[in-house]
């Protein structure tokens, strides 16, 4: 035998205020992941000297780019 509750208005509107919530909460963990991947790996490039860079094949321009690259893909 199943058991079925029904639901009022008011707790339908708070799980879709508690799903919204969830969801910002989500794509802000993401943005600051992101951001935190970004920030990993542009440092790491800009304290490679002007010869490790070369040795990569990397111009000391194209930092910035790779570092977007890794974090938020191409």
């Amino acid at each position: 035998m199943a058991i079925t509750r029904s639901r009022n208005g008011l707790e339908v509107l708070l799980d879709a205020g508690r799903t919204v919530f969830h969801q910002g909460r989500d794509r802000v963990q993401d943005a600051l992941a992101r951001s935190k991947v970004y920030r990993a790996t542009y440092y790491e490039l800009s304290m490679l000297t002007d010869r490790d860079l070369s040795d990569l094949g990397i111009p000391r321009s194209d930092i910035r780019r790779l570092a977007l690259e890794a974090a938020y893909g191409s």
